[in-house]
């Protein structure tokens, strides 16, 4: 298999120590792509000169919700001049979560749409995390859609049938964690098997997420191997099939990364 991890922090404690050799064991599991996931300003540096240093390694820069409160001088021309480095290939991860509500909901609101407002001038995706937050998180991409077409991502879904298939609608793809392998993940596991292949995306959000058998353990990038086997058989497909389509789904929505 030749894969791609479409989401992972590998400046994050508990890799951030052993970063080499993360990236070295997630080759061996043949990992071709990943991409190095920003979550607040103070993080960008190192995250872009892990993409800087890593021939297979790309980076975001954005404000993950839980940071609004603490990033509202982060606008969108602060983005937009960030993104022009040749290693950023996408904008996030922003968006809401209203499980945690770790900022002000209109804070992590107006950061969502500054995202998106730098994703439309760039036309770089857009990285979102939603979380209990699916009816705004539509209204707000519908919005935002509506004043200029630009690409996106659900990452880490966890959602509903409903709201994958408006997401869809709006053009998005649908990026699938650990978190399907889980035994108590029925619902999700339902519509991962019905998501159209040409907009599926897989990914690990190491450190977090561990896929069965790793459960429990410091969540990497070679991970990705077990959730695409899992993905795989679930949805009649062979590994190889699967890697192969969710690697070319990754550098089409992240086309920078074919740059």
């Amino acid at each position: 298999m030749r894969l791609a991890d479409s989401h992972c922090h590998l400046n994050y404690k508990g890799l951030t120590e052993q970063q080499g050799d993360v990236i070295a064991r997630a080759r061996d599991a043949g990992v071709a792509a990943m991409l190095n996931i920003a979550t607040r300003e103070s993080e960008w540096d190192d995250v872009l000169a892990t993409a800087e240093r890593e021939r297979d390694v790309w980076a975001t820069v954005g404000i993950h919700p839980h940071e609004a409160d603490a990033h509202p001088h982060v606008d969108t021309a602060k983005l937009v001049e960030r993104a022009r480095h040749p290693r950023v290939v996408g904008l996030g991860e922003c968006g809401l979560d209203y499980y945690y509500d770790h900022s002000d909901r209109e804070a992590q609101a107006h950061g969502f749409r500054v995202h998106c407002a730098a994703a439309r001038q760039t036309g770089l995706p857009v990285v979102v995390h939603t979380r209990d937050a699916e009816d705004d998180t539509l209204a707000i991409l519908t919005a935002e859609l509506g004043k200029g077409a630009f690409p996106g991502v659900i990452h880490c879904f966890t959602g509903t049938k409903d709201f994958a298939e408006q997401a869809l609608a709006l053009g998005f793809y649908i990026s699938i964690s650990g978190i399907v392998t889980f035994r108590n993940a029925r619902e999700l596991q339902d519509v991962a098997i019905a998501l159209p292949l040409d907009r599926l995306l897989i990914e690990t959000d190491a450190p977090f997420l561990a896929p069965v058998p790793h459960r429990g353990k410091t969540g990497e990038p070679a991970f990705v191997a077990d959730t695409c086997r899992f993905l795989a058989e679930l949805r009649g497909e062979t590994p190889d099939a699967l890697a192969d389509a969710t690697r070319a789904n990754f550098h089409r929505l992240f086309a920078k990364t074919l740059a």
